[in-house]
């Protein structure tokens, strides 16, 4: 039975269902939503950092097994994986979203519901954004706005030839689960009407699904790395380990070089990969939506790790080394391989 949709509801009643949901009295935003823009104070001695990302129907999730709680973590998920590859912390954000007429109120609701759950665990206060109609797919786009010390900003362009490649958590997972959702999209998940999450039977694999619907963003992670001074650079996997590692190449014109046993790749992707009769680490590197940061550092600042590491929370791993020129490469076996490709529009 299909439920009210946003065309009979109507934009201003959306909104204001919208509105309500949000807290009356969020700290730092001193004009909210139902103006023409948002005012955000700002905090002292500190910059602002900003980044924008947008979710399409058809090109970055499918309707038939991603649910509409998972969109909305997803949208502002992978936005603050962003600000923690800055070291930036989360203040505020700008959520904009394209609906076809018959989308269903109750999926916006669940869109909602995703999204204010990833806002409200890092103390992300919604601060406005637009809902326009779409004449065919729905859209996502979000804006965040984040702060960090001039002295503590991390980008890509500060790796220098002897520091150490590290990465954060495990990689392929998403990857792996996303395939698994394709190749099973016609089997009765039932997400167009309950909603619900896809479950293979393997437990490893449903752990790369979850992996894929709910990336974790590594914020503590990243404001560790920057109130401690323990990267030269950073980087956050949202198109893959071989992309973030070209895009830090070109920045900080050095070589980096991998080890392709060292990598942390999941279990369960691994696993599927393999059964595939695939390389694990080609497929590791070369897969997106980790949401991992992949930073560099110089090996006098071990002891600064430490501190990171049990203030980040999150397993490091030492993944290759930063040499001059302009290489990329993977070392295994004794010998050394031109890196895979990794994931890239229009391409």
């Amino acid at each position: 039975m299909t439920g009210l949709t946003v065309g009979e509801l109507g934009e201003q009643t959306l909104i204001a269902r919208i509105k309500a949901r949000l807290p009356p009295q969020a700290p730092g935003l001193l004009v909210g939503p139902g103006d023409d823009a948002a005012v955000v104070e700002r905090p002292a001695g500190e910059e602002i950092a900003l980044t924008t990302d947008s979710l399409v129907e058809g090109v970055h999730f499918d309707r038939a097994f991603v649910p509409f709680e998972a969109l909305g973590h997803r949208a502002l998920a992978v936005n603050l994986s962003d600000l923690a590859a800055m070291g930036a912390r989360p203040l505020s954000c700008l959520l904009s979203f394209g609906l076809p007429e018959g989308t269903e109120v109750r999926d916006v609701d669940r869109l909602l519901d995703g999204f204010l759950a990833v806002a409200a665990r890092f103390k992300v206060v919604l601060a406005g954004g637009n809902i326009s109609s779409s004449p065919d797919v729905l859209f996502v786009d979000v804006t965040v706005l984040g702060s960090v010390s001039r002295r503590r900003i991390l980008t890509r362009r500060g790796a220098r030839p002897g520091d150490e490649v590290w990465v954060s958590g495990e990689l392929g997972a998403a990857v792996a689960g996303l395939e698994w959702l394709k190749e099973n999209r016609d089997s009765g998940f039932g997400i167009r009407d309950s909603n619900e999450d896809p479950r293979p039977d393997e437990p490893g694999l449903r752990a790369c699904v979850e992996r894929y619907l709910r990336p974790e963003p590594r914020v503590r992670l990243g404001l560790a790395l920057a109130s401690h001074r323990a990267a030269s650079s950073c980087i956050d996997l949202s198109d893959g380990l071989a992309d973030a590692v070209r895009q830090t190449s070109e920045a900080s014109r050095v070589s980096l070089v991998l080890d392709a046993e060292a990598l942390p790749i999941a279990a369960g992707a691994r696993r599927w990969f393999e059964a595939r009769g695939e390389p694990a680490s080609d497929r590791a590197m070369a897969g997106g939506d980790d949401y991992e940061l992949m930073f560099t550092s110089a090996p006098k600042c071990r002891r600064r790790l430490d501190a990171v590491r049990r203030l980040g929370g999150v397993r490091l791993t030492r993944i290759g080394a930063v040499e001059r020129g302009g290489r990329l490469a993977v070392r295994r076996n004794g010998r050394e391989d031109e890196l895979p490709p990794g994931f890239a529009h229009f391409r």
